[in-house]
């Protein structure tokens, strides 16, 4: 009867997947990193959630209570430090971080200038970088880092050189993080997207006659006929992030409906 009434008692305290954990989201505001933010708190993370957009970050604020939004710059190496300072003086450590933050611009080869390259490799590759190399003195052994990369790193796309540049950099962050923190028990996966219904529809610097129609274009390259949806990303990312997938690391995880295999 005591043995009986001890798992009845652990079925009424059933724990969230993340239960305990202290978990850091990178562009958490918007899109994926919302719906993953919502996730996580919901699985029993405490959550650290970053933007830099004021109009997105106070909306955030508004909608997910319970959750600390910090404003900060994900293209900025002393931002990504200062932003781990904060985190572990308050948490103590950081048990999962999500590497999320990034811009996607399209542009024709002849139609990049400088600005355009440098903005965008500062913001997918140097600031992803440099938060890696921060965090991890700060991420707790055993612990979980997962990278948003893009399907894009692996096809080519017509006006996606610089982007799809910077998601090839991220994907190789995966495989050589994942096999320098293996003796810690850190592991590294990378979550790579096809389409998603996002407000980066709205931030890929297409002219407004372009983006007319292009989710549906979009979702006709997919071989399931469809675009992602932030919430089924989301769930990936708690995969990754819990003892799931204790057993994963150095992996690249495709959401993306097969396009980058059929």
């Amino acid at each position: 009867m005591r043995y009986h009434s001890r798992q009845r008692n652990r079925r009424a305290r059933s724990l969230g997947k993340l239960d305990g954990k202290v978990a850091l989201i990178t562009g958490g505001t918007t899109g994926i990193g919302a719906a993953t933010v919502r996730l996580f708190q919901a699985e029993g993370a405490t959550v650290v959630a970053t933007g830099r957009n004021p109009v997105t970050l106070d909306a955030a604020r508004r909608d997910l209570p319970g959750v600390e939004i910090v404003a900060s710059d994900s293209g900025d190496p002393a931002a990504a430090r200062m932003l781990v300072e904060a985190v572990t003086a308050r948490h103590g450590r950081i048990d999962v971080l999500f590497v999320n933050a990034g811009v996607a611009r399209f542009a024709p080869s002849e139609a990049v200038d400088e600005a355009f390259f440098d903005d965008q490799f500062a913001i997918n590759v140097r600031g992803p970088f440099f938060l890696l190399k921060h965090a991890v003195p700060a991420m707790a052994d055993g612990g979980s880092i997962i990278l948003t990369s893009s399907v894009s790193g692996v096809k080519g796309g017509v006006g996606q050189s610089v982007y799809a540049a910077s998601k090839a950099a991220v994907r190789s962050f995966g495989r050589t993080f994942a096999a320098e923190l293996a003796p810690r028990r850190i592991r590294v996966n990378t979550i790579s997207p096809g389409p998603v219904e996002t407000p980066i529809f709205e931030k890929i610097g297409l002219p407004e006659e372009a983006k007319a129609g292009l989710a549906e274009r979009a979702a006709a390259m997919v071989p399931l006929r469809r675009v992602g949806q932030p919430e089924e990303l989301a769930a990936a990312a708690l995969f990754l992030a819990s003892d799931e997938s204790a057993f994963i690391t150095g992996t690249e995880l495709f959401v993306d409906g097969g396009l980058a295999s059929l």
